[in-house]
């Protein structure tokens, strides 16, 4: 008798643990989708990033501003970011496809000017890389990447408009698709 009276009981609890799971689940899918999908651009991010000056890993200034009127490629990185240092061969590959084509690339180096040498002896870069520190992941944020997270690009029209963005490693196939047939 004992078995049929605490029978309903355990049902109801496991009803309740099944509700609670249920609600928990959907609660992070929807945290997750707004922590980790991208934001609109900051309506000033495009000016903000071509009003930055960055060095490059010899310490040279880069003006991002002599950037302006082309399409352009916008990669935030991190030589410790597996994603970022996967993608770099096929970025450097589809820069030298498009070079004549007005589209520019410009990776933006989370990480120190020592360590971006470092990195770029092992695997070599053929666009031009600036050194932004931890600074660059606020550069990345205006540009909707609210985690924060790497690798993320940007593509920007020569009219200044933001035209795609990705968080995660990007695929020569995908940029191709956004960027200019000739």
């Amino acid at each position: 008798m004992t078995d049929i009276v605490t029978s309903p009981v355990r049902r109801s609890r496991l009803w309740l643990w099944i509700g609670v799971a249920a609600v928990a689940g959907a609660a992070g899918a929807l945290a997750g989708h707004f922590v980790f999908s991208p934001k609109p651009a900051n309506d000033q991010a495009v000016e903000a990033f071509f009003q930055t000056r960055l060095p490059d890993p010899a310490g040279t200034e880069l003006d991002l501003g002599k950037l302006r009127g082309k399409t352009l490629v916008v990669n935030f990185w991190a030589p410790w970011c597996g994603p970022c240092v996967e993608e770099m061969p096929e970025l450097t590959a589809l820069h030298e496809e498009y070079k004549h084509r007005q589209v520019e690339f410009v990776g933006i180096g989370i990480d120190s000017a020592s360590n971006i040498q470092q990195f770029t002896r092992k695997v070599p870069v053929a666009y031009p890389l600036a050194v932004a520190g931890f600074a660059g992941t606020e550069l990345s944020r205006n540009f909707g990447n609210s985690a924060g997270g790497l690798p993320y690009t940007v593509v920007i029209n020569p009219d200044g408009s933001v035209k795609y963005r990705k968080m995660g490693r990007v695929t020569a196939e995908e940029l191709r698709a956004v960027l200019p047939r000739t």
